[in-house]
Formats: C-alpha cells, structure tokens, sequence
C-alpha cells in the first residue's frame, strides 16, 4: 500500500517527466516558427527566378534593361519590353517621398528626444505612429481626393494622376518610420554624453545637432534608408495617384507609372497566364525584390560601419 508521501512523489516525477518533454518540444517548435519564415523567403525567390527566366526566354535582357519604351499591355508588335520608364517613375516618387519625409521624419525625432517633455512624448509617439496604421489605399485616395486638387491652386497645369501628390503622400507615409527608428537610436545615446555637452557651455540646439545626432548617425542612417526602401515597394498610393503612363519623364506634375503600379495593372487586367505581358510581371517584380535588398543591405552595412559602442 502507497503512504502519501510516494504518491506524492510518483506526482512530482509525472509533472517533472512532463515538464522535461515539454522543454524538449520548445526548442523544436521554435525552430519550426523560423524555418516558416526562411523557407517563405526561398519559395518568393524561386518563384520569381523560374518565371523571370522563363521571361527572358522571349525578351532580351539587355533590352529588358536598357529599352526606354514599356507597352507590355499592347498587343503584337506593338509590345516594348524596356524597363527604364518604371523605374524612372519608381525613383522619381521615392526621391520626392525622401525629400518630404527625412526633413521632418528627423526634426520630429530630435524634438521628441531633446525638447519634448516626458507627457508630451509619451502622447505623441503614439500619435505619430498612428499613420503607420492607416492603410495605404486610404493614403491613394487623400492624395488623389485632396492634394491633386490643393496643388492644382498652385499649378494649374498639374495632371489629376501626377507624381508629385503621390510623393508628397508617400513621404508622409514613411514619416512615422523615420521618426520612431531615428528617436530611438537618439534615446540610446547615454545621458552622460548630453551632459559632459552642456558642461562645456552648449546649448540645447548645440547637443542636439553636434553630439546627439552624430552619437546616433547609424540607427538614424538606417532609418532612413528602410525609409525609402518601404517607399520603392509602395502599391496603392502611386497605383491611385501617379497614374499609368510609363515615361521617362522626370516631370513631377505628369502622369507617371511605377514597378509596384504596374504590377497591379497588369495582375488586375485580362492577361493570359504563360504569354509574355503575364511573365512581365514577374520580371519587374524581380527588379523591384532587387532594389529594396540593395537598399536594406546598404542599412545593414551603415549600421554596422557607424555604430557607436558606449
């Protein structure tokens, strides 16, 4: 017959013998979490090689690259493979969304890291980064709705579809990005740093831009840097504002087309599945996978370079 004390022990060795199988599993379910991720990454990447080699089957790379015409929704003869107009668009829209976004995206951060009280900041961070919770077809239709009409009492020759509403709101866009990355690396700069300024007879301004910033150039860099790589990859504001004309135009009041744009004409269209215009696709999709690594690598490598250890 079992006393209470060995039935109390076979419990404990049951919980134990469970406790250890389930610690067993963790690491193994980790793992899987992980794999889902990498192994997401590679079938995206094979999918875009197969069908972008399976394109350039039909149309000439160095075309593809170098062409200055793309009407890969004509028919016949008429069709012309050249990228260089999207591309033209994409980076026309993301040097004027940086334009919009890094002045103000980095001001915001240096007042909320030097200036603003700690109510102040712990009610407008929030704030701010609420636009980055609005979707982005809700942005396509504000610069279309509101900043087309707004800018055409400035310009009145101004397009309805144009480039340079879809800058302005992608750049707005990216703003809570730039603000949220570039305060927190300011915040990371040890106070001491702040005050060893102030010893020597600083300013609040002086800290701020001759110490705290250069502490912080890395974090703020890279900010920037994810900054324009979310602008490149943007679909819905320049697919409603920016309109669909593939141009090399560098003409910010035009109608102008980008990668993402195009992607979404293309897919939403009456294109058949194994035809050229259908493979197309996948050709500038591939283009703009290869833009945004080059820029998120480019971030990875300034981070790196400039990191300040304290």
């Amino acid at each position: 017959m079992k006393t209470a004390g060995s039935v109390g022990l076979d419990r404990f060795r049951k919980q134990r013998t469970l406790r250890t199988a389930w610690e067993g599993m963790i690491p193994k379910l980790l793992m899987v979490c992980a794999l889902v991720s990498v192994l997401t990454t590679i079938g995206i990447v094979f999918t875009l090689i197969k069908e972008t080699a399976s394109f350039f089957q039909d149309v000439p790379f160095l075309h593809f690259i170098t062409g200055t015409e793309w009407t890969a929704l004509f028919s016949g003869a008429q069709q012309q493979f050249g990228v260089l107009p999207l591309i033209s668009g994409t980076m026309l829209v993301t040097v004027g969304a940086a334009v919009v976004a890094i002045p103000l995206g980095l001001f915001s951060a240096i007042y909320l890291s030097e200036y603003a009280p700690d109510k102040v900041r712990r009610i407008l961070k929030p704030v701010l980064e609420i636009l980055a919770g609005i979707p982005t077809v809700v942005y396509g239709f504000f610069a279309f709705t509101f900043i087309t009409p707004l800018l055409k009492n400035f310009i009145p020759q101004i397009s309805s579809f144009n480039a340079l509403s879809a800058s302005i709101v992608v750049g707005i866009m990216i703003i809570p990005m730039i603000a949220s990355l570039s305060e927190d690396a300011m915040s990371s700069v040890p106070r001491g740093v702040r005050e060893a300024a102030y010893a020597m007879g600083s300013t609040r301004l002086e800290v701020a831009m001759k110490v705290v910033v250069p502490a912080a150039l890395s974090g703020i860099i890279a900010s920037f840097v994810l900054g324009i790589s979310r602008a490149i990859g943007e679909t819905m504001i320049v697919t409603i504002a920016a309109g669909a004309t593939p141009t090399m135009s560098l003409d910010p009041t035009q109608s102008i087309q980008t990668m993402t744009a195009y992607m979404v004409q293309a897919a939403s269209g009456d294109i058949s599945y194994g035809t050229t215009a259908y493979k197309s696709i996948y050709a500038v999709g591939m283009t703009l996978f290869i833009f945004t690594m080059i820029m998120n690598l480019f971030a990875q490598y300034i981070s790196r370079r400039f990191k300040e250890e304290y």
